[in-house]
């Protein structure tokens, strides 16, 4: 995430020198943010794939749990929606 808020820093910067460039120096620059735009887009990419991954490991860990342990798991199920209620009934 520091990456892509630095790419980001980078191309907002770059976009105010365009914004008061002309002629080559502004075609030089709107090359150089179409290539922090396309970074960020694939840094994007990269990280919504490591999220979806590490969400179906944890997926299946707790459905490995779930099934070793149903009556702890309906326990704790019981207890979280105990108290909720409660929470809930005191608005």
């Amino acid at each position: 995430m520091a990456d892509l808020q630095d790419v980001l820093a980078d191309t907002e910067a770059m976009i105010k020198d365009v914004a008061s460039e002309g002629g080559e120096m502004a075609r030089e620059l709107r090359e150089r943010i179409a290539s922090n735009l396309q970074n960020v887009k694939a840094k994007l990419i990269e990280t919504e794939q490591l999220v979806a991954n590490k969400a179906k490991v944890a997926a299946k860990a707790t459905d490995e749990y779930v099934h070793e342990n149903p009556w702890q798991s309906i326990g704790v199920a019981v207890g979280v929606g105990f108290l909720v209620g409660m929470l809930v009934s005191r608005r």
